[in-house]
């Protein structure tokens, strides 16, 4: 995916006839000194168009009253700035084709940024149409995550709106509405012959088209990316070894998905719904059905909670690390989880008559504990089989089995000891037997 090589105005102004956008982009190509000329048309068709030729009454109808809930319809939001991010008229300041959505529709789109005041991200059908859009206003947070177990490097692009999180209960007036969809988005890095001498073949070029885009809109927000002094993972990445790994593999209910420990909260992708959990809506975490190779995650918010499950055991230090260092709540030991907890008994009770206490070790720290405890008490519980016991004493089977083993021969009743001398008698021989007892 790259810039457009042409002038944007000229994509839009000829977005409605594919064929002589074609012509006019083959005109530049053969004669670049048409750029100019081709795009001063084009600027000018596009003002002729939004002040002589104004939007039927019954399209702006259908855009302010879309779902008619809570102003929100495919990740676009209501208002003056969404309706003209909606024009097709408005100039894009980027453009960006063949791009590849999967959040709000799974297709192949071009993917345009407006800047200035009204100014938001949008896509753009193959003809011509705005298929969805967000002002910059109306967003709540940008990421760029990696997409974990691919061959190739991606980033997925997350545009996460106001009350589109999945977490946070939707304000009042807001109640009987479905919440936003986000836009999300996949990059790909160009590789081998692709990559282009002096360009960054990663999304950074794009984040910083999107930072300098919501600057112009008078927003204070930043693409996310991760961050190794956040959080890293401990596993390997068996598809590229020697890379970071910065999710952790987890299942919601069915689903499977990954978990990302940002420097803003947690975000569970890729699949829909989305979850961001941002450290204001987090009241606790706690570890719950802890194995010896896996164990799960609680997330609690204000009136809800997200259980991510057979998460591996590997990453326990790294959230533990993360958990402490942003000050969340472990819950682990909470009196309503204790009945959760696998291979774990309640603690006693102190002399208060109060369970558990200030310096409680976490349930994942204490199943570890006792898990070893069990494999000391076993070998501390070990008993050699019968046949070792016997071995040990005296006996006319067991001294026949070693001396055959021996290769030697000894008449039964006799018993051969080191230090005794053949001839002794037999009660030379018990003395002996009685000392070593």
């Amino acid at each position: 995916m790259a810039g457009s090589a042409h002038p944007e105005e000229i994509d839009i102004a000829f977005s409605g006839n594919p064929e002589l956008r074609k012509r006019v982009h083959a005109a530049i190509d053969q004669n670049p000194k048409h750029s100019t000329l081709f795009r001063d048309i084009s600027t000018y068709i596009l003002n002729r168009t939004s002040q002589s030729v104004p939007e039927p009454a019954s399209k702006k109808r259908k855009l302010d009253n879309s779902n008619g809930n809570n102003g929100v319809q495919n990740g676009t939001a209501k208002g003056a700035d969404t309706a003209n991010l909606l024009s097709a008229s408005t100039t894009a300041w980027k453009t960006y084709t063949g791009v590849s959505f999967s959040i709000p529709q799974r297709k192949k789109l071009t993917l345009e940024l407006v800047s200035g005041k009204g100014g938001g991200v949008r896509g753009i059908g193959a003809d011509g149409k705005v298929e969805f859009g967000i002002a910059w206003k109306d967003v709540d947070q940008i990421f760029c995550l990696p997409v974990p177990e691919k061959a190739k490097r991606q980033h997925n692009f997350i545009v996460l709106p106001v009350y589109g999180d999945g977490v946070n209960p939707l304000p009042e007036d807001r109640k009987d509405a479905p919440p936003p969809d986000p836009i999300l988005w996949t990059f790909e890095e160009a590789s081998g012959k692709n990559i282009i001498e002096g360009e960054d073949p990663g999304p950074r070029p794009i984040a910083s088209a999107i930072n300098e885009s919501v600057k112009s809109a008078g927003i204070r927000k930043q693409v996310v990316f991760p961050d190794p002094e956040e959080f890293v993972s401990a596993i390997v990445q068996s598809h590229r070894k020697g890379e970071k790994g910065y999710h952790v593999k987890a299942h919601r209910g069915s689903k499977e998905g990954y978990l990302f420990f940002t420097s803003i909260g947690i975000l569970y992708g890729f699949k829909k719904p989305l979850l961001f959990f941002d450290f204001a809506a987090i009241t606790s975490i706690s570890y719950t059905n802890v194995l010896r190779n896996t164990f799960n995650l609680v997330v609690q918010s204000v009136d809800q909670e997200f259980e991510f499950s057979m998460i591996d055991q590997e990453d326990y230090p790294g959230i533990t690390e993360y958990v402490q260092k942003h000050g969340l709540q472990d819950a682990s030991m909470a009196a309503a989880r204790r009945a959760q907890k696998l291979n774990i008994n309640p603690p006693a009770d102190n002399e208060n008559g109060v369970a558990g206490g200030a310096d409680e070790e976490s349930e994942l720290t204490k199943a570890e504990r006792l898990l070893q405890d069990e494999e000391d008490e076993d070998e501390e519980d070990y008993e050699p089989p019968a046949s070792d016991a016997e071995s040990e004493g005296s006996g006319s089977d067991d001294s026949d089995d070693e001396d055959e083993e021996d290769g030697e021969d000894y008449d039964e009743g006799e018993e051969y000891e080191e230090g005794y001398e053949e001839g002794e008698g037999e009660g030379e021989e018990m003395e002996g037997h009685n000392e070593r007892y």
